[in-house]
């Protein structure tokens, strides 16, 4: 058990939490996508240096669940939201929220979205003007999700969603997220753009090679990123990662010291 290490401002912290002195925050429930088209390749995002959390680095799409989200007047095909709940280890609702939290937020940070008119189709395109306005009015939430698919008639896929994993931010954090990671498959015809907001740039990468950045300090990936990006680097195509089976066990890395350091370390 080696661990990363941790720097010096968060080892404080960590010893603070460890003792009592400082109560770990809530984490707030959220959603992330990883986006793959053949290669197979993902879709990263590079968080602005100006943000709080996770500045700088390569990151999935994704966000947290908002209170609409679990608005059950969302057009849906797919497993239903109950069934979504066996798979994610979640209430019904909260797993309505999660998928929709998914969903939303691949098409706020990627212009992709996974819905279509029926249960059998997908949206072709989402490049106009308008498709645009209605993105920046979900980020600022004065459109609720469920009211952008009503008016443009659209129905939420949830069968193009394959659950993944699920990962809780260590309690020494001081903003933590409880984060169920999903896969889906670019959909045919739509494509990804720099939409801007919380990342400074966009890129299509191998799993392999990006690890390979990281690992000569040319990227930043946070442990869930690498640790994901390590499992897809194992397949040749989507097809394997599709038909990869799943089990979603919750994985919370923590803080311990050893020989006097403070580490992280996932059990």
């Amino acid at each position: 058990m080696t661990g990363l290490p941790l720097p010096a401002e968060l080892a404080a912290r960590a010893r603070d939490v460890l003792a009592g002195r400082i109560v770990p925050v809530l984490a707030r429930d959220a959603a992330t996508v990883v986006l793959l088209r053949p290669g197979p390749e993902v879709y990263l995002l590079r968080r602005k240096a100006t943000m709080a959390f996770a500045a700088g680095a390569y990151v999935f799409p994704g966000g947290s669940v908002d209170a609409r989200d679990t608005d059950q007047a969302v057009a849906w095909a797919g497993p239903s939201p109950a069934e979504w709940g066996e798979v994610l280890n979640a209430g019904e609702r909260l797993a309505r929220g999660l998928v929709c939290a998914a969903v939303r937020e691949t098409f706020e940070e990627s212009g992709v979205l996974l819905a279509g008119p029926g249960p059998d189709s997908v949206v072709a395109d989402t490049t106009g003007d308008d498709w645009e306005a209605d993105r920046l009015a979900l980020i600022d939430h004065s459109l609720g999700f469920a009211d952008f698919l009503a008016r443009r008639g659209l129905v939420l896929r949830s069968d193009l969603l394959k659950a993944w994993a699920h990962w809780i931010t260590p309690e020494i954090e001081q903003r933590r997220f409880d984060t169920r990671f999903f896969v889906a498959v670019l959909p045919e015809g739509q494509r990804t753009r720099d939409v801007g907001g919380e990342a400074d740039r966009v890129v299509w990468q191998r799993p392999g090679r990006a690890l390979e950045l990281a690992g000569g300090g040319e990227i930043f990936l946070m442990p869930p990123t690498h640790h994901t990006l390590t499992e897809l680097a194992a397949y040749d195509g989507l097809a394997g990662v599709l038909a990869a089976p799943r089990q979603i066990v919750t994985i919370l890395p923590r803080a311990v010291e050893i020989e006097g350091e403070m580490r992280l370390v996932t059990m």
